[in-house]
């Protein structure tokens, strides 16, 4: 086992308040896509070429690592676009480029990037592991192995001084946390063959998520199967926080939060739990009572229940109850930051959609602010005191720290 204990959690970023977030949160690393070659390329949030420089920039200051996903199936039309892609990431500065396509691998190399392994490779023994170290000092492994399997690859790595192209020692990473895929390593071909849309190159529909029944025809007669849960398709998101340390001293250096469709709240409150988690394991403090506050806390961000995957030996997947989040709080959208008075600390609210009162807990996100969460203390409308707000005027409430107009406030409510 590797005696490195320097822990890199890397978070899912896909906008410019998702990145705020993960700084917010303590991420060693961020991993974003830009433009259509990358895997959420149908995302609502999706970052473009021209913002790599100032992702790089925000990163920059914070000390934060930056990795670019270039993962889909690349065409030969696209070789040219990859290729421009990939010469504006050398040129602001990225860390490296999480990529499958050898077109893709093969000219980051050529021009100076580093190179990570994507998952989509499928990597499940040691002898892929020293195929691809001439290529990358890290490799994301397949999602089905059991950590048995994971400790044994790491294993290896040490025993057979296994380096990458920097000649440091090939780190390993795995997902820790978020959505799964029911195909193998995410290549799932569900959507391609329902709607010509294909999850390979970043355009799932997640047919996976809708509910089905199970039947069965036998060429006499059809057979429609009773099972517990309409959702077969669909499974429950992977949490790993209770037997994380398993995963540290197993020598796992690198923690990969899935999430870049997410909210910026979401992004910074897995990505603070498991940066706690890890401090914990580190100074010999990760015990039962913090598991169990962890788990709360992620139980209010979006999820679709909660599993360990197959890393602790599970044979059988399980799935998600019902369509959409099983989180414990609801956002609801309340209005937009019109003004701040920083001198004393008090924001400006124009209430566009419903109300909030004194007692109640909100967030605000925006593109600087990233995720401000705070309790209502009080209302004021011009300059009194109120008991609540008042949809299609203006209010001020006091916060601790400075949020910027155009930030967007919501209401949490427990569900």
């Amino acid at each position: 086992m590797s005696e490195d204990r320097t822990i890199e959690i890397m978070a899912p970023v896909g906008s410019f308040p998702a990145l705020q977030a993960a700084v917010q949160a303590g991420a060693g690393a961020v991993y974003f896509g830009v433009g259509k070659l990358n895997m959420r390329a149908r995302a609502a949030l999706n970052f473009q070429v021209e913002d790599l420089e100032e992702i790089c920039r925000i990163c920059r200051e914070h000390h934060i690592k930056t990795y670019l996903t270039l993962n889909t199936v690349i065409y030969d039309e696209e070789i040219e676009q990859s290729r421009k892609v990939l010469e504006a990431a050398k040129q602001a500065g990225i860390s490296a480029v999480i990529s499958s396509d050898w077109s893709v691998i093969g000219y980051a190399r050529s021009i100076g990037l580093h190179v990570h392994i994507s998952t989509q490779c499928n990597i499940t023994n040691i002898e892929v592991v020293k195929f691809y170290a001439q290529f990358a000092d890290v490799m994301v492994l397949a999602r089905e192995l059991s950590l048995a399997q994971v400790a044994e690859i790491i294993h290896q790595i040490d025993m057979q001084n296994i380096c990458g192209p920097s000649g440091e020692k090939v780190r390993i990473e795995i997902f820790v946390h978020g959505a799964l895929c029911m195909a193998v390593s995410g290549k799932c071909y569900l959507s391609l063959d329902h709607y010509n849309s294909s999850a390979n190159r970043g355009s799932c529909l997640q047919l996976c998520r809708r509910p089905y029944k199970l039947s069965q025809t036998d060429g006499e007669k059809d057979v429609e199967i009773e099972v517990d849960n309409a959702y077969l398709l669909s499974p429950k998101d992977l949490k790993t926080i209770d037997f994380l340390d398993k995963i540290l001293d197993a020598g796992v250096r690198v923690l990969k939060i899935e999430g870049r469709g997410r909210t910026a709240d979401y992004v910074k409150t897995v990505t603070r739990v498991y940066r706690e988690a890890v401090e914990a394991w580190r100074t010999g403090n990760y015990d039962r009572a913090h598991i169990e506050r962890w788990n709360k806390e992620l139980e209010t961000v979006y999820n679709r229940g909660f599993w360990g995957g197959y890393y602790l030996g599970q044979k059988m997947g399980e799935w998600a109850p019902k369509y959409g989040s099983s989180a414990t709080t609801r956002k609801t959208y309340i209005g937009k930051i019109t003004n701040f008075f920083d001198r004393v600390s008090v924001a400006e609210l124009k209430v566009e959609a419903a109300n909030i009162k004194p007692g109640d807990k909100y967030v605000i996100i925006g593109q600087t602010t990233g995720v401000y969460e705070d309790t209502v203390q009080e209302i004021r409308m011009d300059d009194v005191p109120v008991g609540e707000s008042v949809q299609g005027t203006y209010c001020s409430l006091k916060t601790q720290s400075e949020v910027h107009r155009g930030d967007k406030l919501y209401r949490v409510d427990r569900v």
